[in-house]
């Protein structure tokens, strides 16, 4: 069995092990995936050309506007075999991460909200929902439809925290959060009115206007911010603005976890510029854009899992003076996975360079 064969089968069955699908579908999903990895952009005609087997590419081709155009897909499902792949134990909790990205093609706003879980530097997404005839942020409504789908899958119990930027703010938000038992390190804005010991309302600024450059401060006590009884935490940026988070327990560590919140730019950079050139897409119906994110979701955590591996096993990349690797763990995976695809087709009697990539598809 080629390479190509060999990954196309494990892949095959690492889906099929969560997926209600028949056998088909996970083998024409798990060549899409492949190509997605060999031609490094969503464009269909492209990633036709990339399909394994002796049909011509027009036959490729009309098989994935059939699956985009037809095909149902329960995206729900589709977020035990990202979690698989990971390897991350049943029973570990997980840093839940929300945010929006969104472009615009023609006159049409592409515009995403999505729940993913932090691991190693990056996001993976989980969930995700189009918001449809929405150029801005996200409703309440939204973001609670999207908690719903991952606590009808995994539970509460999986969730350690969620993390999420000033745009995911309000009364009614956190009032769900806090009827949900979901612990939270969310960003608020600086002119957010908090109380103050003496319970005045002020701007949240104002309650750190005395800390230093690169210094952080929790207030004493919890503080009245939109009718709940919450923490307060406070770090002064080097070009003097606040990073303000709110919380309701354990204050101490809300600002590492919350810096796990920057995973999120890593994938949705690695999506689009970066690396699959997901903002390129002709797509604008919501239904099909979802599964062309289902399907990026899976390449995408693969790479990471396989970057991760390469750095624990095979060479570490080197950490810079700023702290972050000299590469996202994406890349370092994406590229050996590309690197090896490109191979197996240009020198077939080769030994296979991807038989350590094939174990991570068991998701041990």
């Amino acid at each position: 069995m080629s390479d190509h064969a060999q990954l196309k089968a494990q892949l095959k069955a690492l889906l099929k092990s969560h997926l209600p699908w028949h056998g088909a579908r996970l083998a024409f999903v798990a060549s899409v995936v492949l190509a997605l990895l060999v031609v490094r952009t969503v464009s269909l005609p492209q990633l036709a050309l990339a399909f394994p087997g002796r049909a011509q590419v027009d036959s490729h081709l009309k098989r994935l506007k059939r699956f985009f155009d037809g095909y149902e897909v329960n995206f729900n499902s589709v977020a035990r075999p990202v979690v698989a792949l990971l390897g991350l134990p049943p029973e570990a909790a997980i840093v839940l991460t929300l945010d929006r990205t969104n472009w615009k093609f023609g006159a049409v706003s592409i515009n995403i909200l999505t729940l993913g879980v932090a691991w190693n530097g990056t996001a993976i997404p989980l969930f995700w929902s189009l918001l449809v005839n929405k150029g801005g942020n996200s409703s309440t409504r939204d973001r609670i439809e999207l908690l719903q789908r991952f606590l009808a899958v995994f539970g509460a119990a999986r969730i350690d925290c969620l993390v999420a930027d000033r745009e995911f703010i309000g009364k009614a938000w956190f009032t769900y959060l806090r009827s949900a038992g979901i612990r939270f390190r969310i960003r608020i804005k600086a002119d957010s009115r908090v109380a103050t010991a003496q319970r005045k309302l002020v701007e949240a600024k104002t309650l750190f206007r005395s800390l230093p450059i690169g210094y952080c401060q929790t207030l004493r006590g919890r503080r009245r911010l939109w009718g709940h009884e919450l923490y307060i935490i406070g770090l002064r940026l080097e070009d003097g603005t606040y990073l303000l988070l709110a919380t309701p327990d354990t204050p101490e560590t809300a600002l590492d976890d919350y810096r796990k919140r920057w995973g999120i730019e890593t994938l949705f950079g690695s999506l689009k510029t970066r690396g699959f050139q997901f903002e390129s897409t002709h797509m604008t119906e919501p239904e099909r854009i979802a599964k062309l994110v289902a399907l990026l979701a899976i390449a995408f955590t693969w790479a990471c899992r396989v970057g991760q591996w390469l750095h624990d096993t095979v060479k570490a990349l080197r950490y810079k003076k700023h702290g972050r690797l000299e590469k996202s763990l994406f890349r370092y995976g994406y590229d050996a996975l590309r690197h090896c695809l490109l191979k197996a087709v240009a020198d077939f009697d080769t030994p296979s360079r991807l038989r350590p990539f094939l174990g991570l598809l068991s998701g041990t």
